[in-house]
């Protein structure tokens, strides 16, 4: 009997990455042994108990929580990252709570030796605990994307992490402090979206939006970047405020604008985007129960509203 994997039965329904980009801009990453992982992403089996309850609090403070790993990082000594602080620290185990409180009552974290973090942050979900296609499909990913930045010398410290959101997209990434996220990275993807990220461009067959913009936005910004692509523009955008941010039931097409610039050309588009709902697993879990509706949105039409200078 096959196996099967709710990334591979994504794909074949033509689940659109576009879209599910979303995450939040404030994260804590705490190096912990990723065989210590448990199910939930800010949970392992040998954490004390006290600090798990401070780990948990933070996501209602604002602060989303993951826990990372590499090999070569030690097992009872932390790399903690706060992002978008840019700021690392090296926290013994034993001193982890008061780490955690320290910040957690807004106190001055200087005494911790806090380094700035020069290089971007690349993780991928290897998280098997929580969906198989991401041990299936994010384990191989890290290794190569790891590897590729080494041997390239690109700027980035790959880690693996635990759950990123979007199971069913697996093997799936998330660039810090930039805020982007990937999906569906494939053997032939990674070396090209490491060079185009190194750039400070995203890699637009993998991309699944900026994590800052809603589902929406992200629609219209990957469309008006994938038009620009095909004339072979490399431009900055900003997706302008649509009259109404909030999705009405009925609300199925929306037409946003897009504004756009390089150093000698801008212009503006209009991005129709269609909302959609789509039968789906959202993860493995979800298998034997059936896909669930999912709303999302596609780009539909791309109109010129101000002709760029010739």
């Amino acid at each position: 009997m096959n196996q099967a994997f709710c990334a591979v039965e994504s794909r074949a329904i033509g689940d659109p990455l576009v879209g599910s980009g979303v995450h939040p801009e404030r994260n804590l990453l705490l190096s912990w042994p990723r065989p210590k992982w448990q199910r939930n992403l800010r949970q392992a089996s040998d954490m004390p108990e006290a600090l798990s309850a401070a780990l948990h609090a933070l996501p209602d403070e604002g602060r989303r929580v993951n826990l990372i790993h590499r090999r070569e990082q030690a097992e009872h000594h932390h790399r903690v990252f706060l992002m978008p602080e840019r700021l690392a620290f090296d926290v013994p185990r034993e001193a982890l709570g008061d780490f955690l409180a320290a910040l957690r009552r807004g106190e001055d974290l200087t005494a911790w030796r806090p380094e700035t973090v020069e290089r971007s942050l690349l993780l991928c979900c290897t998280h098997g605990k929580k969906d198989k296609c991401c041990a299936k499909f994010g384990f191989a990913t890290y290794k190569a994307m790891a590897d590729a930045a080494h041997r390239h010398d690109l700027p980035f410290d790959v880690w693996e992490s635990t759950h990123l959101g979007g199971c069913r997209l697996a093997a799936s990434a998330l660039l810090l402090p930039q805020l982007r996220k990937y999906g569906r990275i494939g053997d032939d993807d990674i070396l090209p979206l490491l060079e185009s990220e190194a750039r400070g461009r995203p890699y637009l067959p993998c991309y699944r939006g900026d994590s800052r913009l809603t589902p929406r936005r992200q629609c219209a910004q990957v469309a008006a970047l994938e038009w620009l692509a095909a004339r072979g523009l490399e431009a900055d955008i900003e997706v302008m405020d649509d009259t109404d941010e909030a999705d009405a039931p009925d609300d199925t097409y929306r037409e946003l604008r897009v504004a756009w610039h390089t150093t000698h050309q801008s212009g503006r588009l209009t991005i129709t985007c269609h909302a959609l709902e789509l039968l789906r697993h959202d993860t493995c879990a979800d298998l034997p129960n059936g896909p669930s509706p999912s709303r999302v949105w596609r780009a539909v039409a791309v109109h010129e509203s101000t002709p760029a200078p010739a």
